[in-house]
């Protein structure tokens, strides 16, 4: 199992950006697929992005060309870069290893877009 810290999120204006940080820490980091999901009020968590051992990435159509994901293998961290944010980007963000373990959820960090 993995422990994961998210951090990075805020309040920003639409068209803003962000840098979200996933601390891991327990079993061997590099060994997993990595996701980032959000959860938005009153609706069902979703998939934004993930990134592959080696890197490879795929991105929710909702985000392609706005947000970049990324991993530091050294640092045990998974980034997620968000430009061009808009209000609907508004949600709780979460890391997990993918595809999902739920013990593996932590706090989620709050991204609040306002227009």
């Amino acid at each position: 199992q993995v422990q994961l810290v998210e951090s990075g999120g805020g309040l920003v204006q639409a068209g803003g950006s962000l840098r979200l940080s996933c601390a891991a820490s327990g079993r061997t980091f590099s060994s997993y697929a990595m996701g980032w999901f959000r959860q938005a009020p009153g609706k069902q968590r979703e998939w934004v992005a993930h990134i592959g051992r080696s890197g490879g990435t795929n991105y929710a159509d909702s985000v392609k060309g706005r947000f970049t994901i990324s991993r530091d293998t050294a640092r045990n961290t998974v980034y997620l870069q968000m430009n061009s944010l808009k209000p609907e980007d508004t949600a709780v963000y979460y890391c997990n290893s993918f595809p999902i373990n739920d013990g593996n959820w932590g706090q989620g960090t709050q991204v609040t877009v306002s227009s």
